[in-house]
């Protein structure tokens, strides 16, 4: 078992050091308003005017002047070299689930070992924040409601088979894996369900269901969405 080093009852906003869009992190602390750093994404936080909550990583790209402005009760540096920072900071949050931002779009390599901690920790729900798309690791079963024509790419990181429905193009019967058979550019024809017979699936889907997926993911730690039905009317 992994040492949690910070625990919440609600989602927490991760940020890291690669890329970051203009709202990302509003976005984000919007719906996770805890704040947490791992290693050099500390310096993006600071610059934007927010203090995180907790900095954890191997402090190899945090930059000094950033650390020095950190009370040192928030430092908790991880000094092994066998993990990315993402991969620190996952497994040491404990959380209904962890909204990362600064950790798509910049280098490809950095983006693949973000995938491959998704995978390898299943049991903390993460969802991946990024310029147009969210990406998440696939639950044993899902179903979130998506706009007709939204693209659904679904990526195995490992050998996984399952079935859908609300898909133009259902998995059902389908091995999917990575050196084989992958479902880029499905599209949802309305809510999709997705259940799948083991770890390893990846889902990616618009940005704008982020609030939505958040919900699916960790539905104990929102309230209920609204009830849809027409506006009440004026007195």
């Amino acid at each position: 078992m992994k040492k949690q080093i910070v625990q919440f009852a609600t989602p927490v906003t991760l940020v890291g050091g690669g890329a970051l869009g203009v709202d990302d992190l509003e976005t984000a602390l919007a719906l996770a308003p805890d704040l947490i750093a791992a290693d050099g994404g500390a310096g993006p936080a600071l610059a934007a005017g927010y203090m995180p909550e907790a900095v954890i990583g191997d402090f190899d790209s945090l930059r000094r002047a950033d650390r020095d402005r950190i009370p040192p009760d928030r430092l908790f540096p991880i000094r092994e070299q066998d993990s990315t920072d993402f991969d620190k900071a996952i497994r040491s949050i404990s959380a209904p689930l962890v909204l990362a931002v600064g950790f798509l779009g910049a280098r490809v390599d950095h983006q693949l070992a973000a995938f491959n901690v998704l995978v390898r920790y299943p049991e903390r729900p993460c969802v991946l924040l990024g310029a147009r798309e969210v990406v998440f690791h696939a639950p044993p079963a899902l179903a979130l409601d998506l706009t007709p024509g939204a693209i659904v790419s679904l990526f195995p990181m490992r050998a996984v088979t399952g079935r859908s429905q609300g898909l133009e193009w259902p998995i059902d019967g389908v091995d999917l894996a990575p050196d084989r058979r992958v479902g880029t550019s499905n599209r949802a024809l309305g809510e999709v369900r997705i259940e799948t017979d083991g770890p390893g699936l990846l889902v990616i889907v618009p940005r704008d269901a982020l609030e939505g997926v958040m919900r699916v993911l960790a539905p104990g730690a929102f309230p209920p969405a609204p009830a849809s039905g027409p506006a009440p009317a004026r007195a």
